[in-house]
């Protein structure tokens, strides 16, 4: 079994058009994938704002990882917002 952290971001008033352009960003990074990454997921929160669940290792590793993508979360206008973090019994990738 692979264990790890779920990570949910909620971004209210968060665009698909922040997203993509933070995404693309982050990807072209020489350091992505970051370390203790496992999955990535997003989409419409359903209230007008933007939901991402990350799946890491660890959740060190994720906070890691945001201080890395912390300009390019920036330089696409995304506003700072709090993850949630909740421990994953078991992480399943295809």
């Amino acid at each position: 079994m692979r264990k790890g952290v779920v990570v949910t971001i909620e971004i209210p008033g968060g665009t698909q058009e922040q997203y993509e352009e933070t995404t693309r960003l982050i990807q072209g990074a020489e350091w992505f994938p970051p370390q203790g990454f496992i999955a990535h997921a997003s989409g419409p929160d359903g209230s007008g704002g933007w939901r991402i669940t990350d799946f890491f290792d660890s959740e060190e590793n994720f906070l890691a990882f945001v201080e890395k993508a912390r300009p390019m979360f920036e330089q696409s206008g995304m506003p700072p917002v709090m993850p949630n973090f909740q421990p994953a019994v078991n992480v399943i990738t295809g």
